[in-house]
């Protein structure tokens, strides 16, 4: 029987900027809030001595724990799924701040396109442009309506950043100045110029200068460390929840963080939530703690299994194509594009570096590129990153050398700081067969069923891969490099989440019959309970923090006003609306 606590305004699970930013938001308003973080607490003095890439890297020491859940995997719909046990496998962040702690600070905005995919399609290249089975939706709210959120989450991340002249229109420039670029980054901004193309240094949340932010919170310069992506700043340069929302949360005494606390359910009757049923996994204790208002922060894999296994809104079918819990599963094999190239006569300092030097440019992306003659939907964003080599994990030699012996040592030395790779970030749509459910063979230590993934790679994820690896390789070429490899399409989904940032499951639009939130990330069925992060991406977008960000910021704004003005849902249905 589970333990059950004091009444409290509004509880969070999760601790990353989903959970953090509408924390801050309402503490600040005086709303007593408590947060659910499954992982430990750490602060930056506890990353002092994080420059371990064994450790982090390597171990994922500040990742999820899947012994206690994982998730479980299948090509198709035939297949049996087999659950992800190893951490490059399935990873996401497992400590206050979440999976934007180890985070690499690339604070890219959404585009146009990004939030309104069906409509820009169908109004450029008419309906027959789109597959019979892909499921590509609108989220039901414009870019000019986001950009103001777009522009606070910037300025409390202190984003640096310099204005792109092919990218979407801002009401202000980034609160700090771009990044210093390295010697790689400086060939590359040329190489594109020369093609014609308008590099940009990339939006960066590991910051240029030290900045205090409209909070009053501090975040310090970057120090070029390469110790950065996977990693904690010890420093405080990089811009994470703990550095600055949670920091804020906490002074205002009405936030209360308890770690090491599982989420199992929502608790909910009579359409209406009313806490959340939580472990204590260091006593084992189990605790119902109620509140006015039920907000889901976490993963896209966590939300979307919490909404399962609580049994609120109708769960995707997709033979049926009805349904909406676990709808449009992407981001896991995202098709991208690459080159990578080899230098005999350059050598570069590649053991500096952080997770969001680089350059870019979104002359390609999806606002811009004509998709007429192409048999594809969507474009990329272009970009070159200088993270920092780490000597474990990167020892790079050409495609054709021995994996071991004389010629393998001669070569890894060799080319150790002579190789550099241009790759566009795509976007990854929602198909019909694409999508998540709870398994019905396996369990995790609660003995709640896991959540099974089903993912298939599509003929337009090959040609979008080979179309930029194409473009990858011009770049490369003119770049310099002696030896090109161009990146070779996905085949199929090896079954990882790995790198990818996964999105869909709990999706945003405009109408109750296919998206589970409205643009104020409010549950269509249930509206004291919102859901926030990347689940509520109808498709994945190219580095969608920054629309995370923005996309929190207005949940943020609408608890407040679900809390002040009554309850009710914040947007009119959309068969309402057309009656109005």
């Amino acid at each position: 029987m589970a333990i059950k606590l004091d009444k409290v305004d509004v509880v969070v699970v999760g601790t990353g900027w989903a959970g953090g930013i509408p924390s801050a938001e309402l503490a600040k308003k005086g709303y007593k809030v408590v947060a659910l973080e499954r992982g430990r607490d750490h602060d930056h003095s506890d990353f002092v001595g994080s420059k371990d890439e064994l450790r982090y890297a390597s171990r994922y020491e500040i990742m999820t724990d899947n012994s206690i859940s994982t998730v479980t995997a299948r090509g198709t719909l035939d297949e049996e799924a087999f659950p992800l046990r190893t951490q490059s496998e399935n990873f996401e962040g497992n400590n206050v701040g979440g999976s934007s702690v180890h985070w690499s600070g690339v604070t890219q905005r959404g585009r146009k396109f990004d939030l309104q995919a069906r409509s820009i399609t169908i109004d450029k290249y008419g309906e027959d442009k789109i597959p019979a089975d892909m499921n590509l939706q609108d989220m039901g709210i414009t870019y000019e309506e986001l950009e103001p959120y777009f522009d606070q989450f910037e300025k409390t991340a202190g984003t640096s950043g310099e204005d792109d002249p092919m990218g979407p229109p801002r009401s202000d420039s980034y609160p700090t100045g771009p990044m210093r670029p390295s010697y790689p980054v400086k060939l590359f901004k040329e190489a594109a110029s020369k093609l014609g193309y308008h590099p940009i240094m990339i939006p960066s949340a590991n910051l240029s200068e030290q900045y205090e932010n409209p909070d009053g919170e501090t975040i310090n310069a970057c120090q070029y460390c390469s110790f950065c992506m996977m990693y904690g700043c010890d420093f405080g340069a990089k811009s994470d929840p703990v550095a600055t929302v949670i920091r804020t949360a906490k002074k205002t005494g009405n936030y209360e963080i308890r770690t090491e606390s599982y989420a199992r359910r929502v608790i909910h009757k009579d359409g209406k939530a009313s806490g959340v049923l939580y472990v204590d996994m260091r006593t084992g204790m189990e605790y119902e703690q109620p509140a006015d208002v039920v907000v889901l922060a976490g993963y896209t894999i966590s939300n979307t299994h919490l909404m399962l296994l609580s049994e609120i809104g109708k769960p995707y079918d997709p033979k049926t194509g009805e349904g909406v819990i676990g709808k449009n599963s992407a981001g896991l094999a995202s098709p991208g594009g690459s080159a990578t190239g080899f230098f005999e006569d350059k050598k570069f300092n590649l053991f500096m570096g952080s997770g969001s030097l680089g350059g870019t440019f979104s002359d390609l992306d999806s606002d811009n590129i004509d998709n007429s003659d192409l048999g594809f939907i969507g474009g990329g964003i272009c970009e070159i990153r200088q993270r920092g080599s780490g000597p474990i994990g990167s020892n790079p030699v050409p495609q054709g050398t021995p994996r071991w012996g004389k010629e393998f040592k001669e070569k890894s030395l060799h080319y150790a700081n002579r190789m550099l790779s241009v790759g566009f970030m795509s976007p990854s749509f929602g198909w019909k067969f694409n999508y998540m459910d709870l398994d019905p063979n396996y369990t995790d230590m609660f003995n709640d069923p896991l959540l099974r993934i089903t993912h298939s790679v599509t003929e337009q994820d090959k040609k979008f891969s080979e179309y930029f690896s194409a473009r990858a390789e011009e770049i490369m070429k003119e770049m310099g490099a002696d030896i090109i490899e161009k990146g070779n399409p996905p085949q199929e989904w090896r079954h990882t989440q790995g790198y990818g940032e996964t999105s869909g499951g709990v999706i945003m639009g405009d109408d109750p019959k296919t998206s589970a939130v409205n643009n104020y990330s409010q549950v269509w069925d249930m509206d004291n309970l919102f859901v926030i992060g990347a689940s509520a991406l109808p498709h994945k977008i190219p580095q969608q923090t920054g629309t995370l960000g923005a996309l929190a910021y207005r949940a943020a704004e609408g608890i407040d006003k679900y809390l002040s003005d009554g309850s009710g849902l914040l947007v009119e249905k959309k068969s309402n609306a057309i009656k109005a």
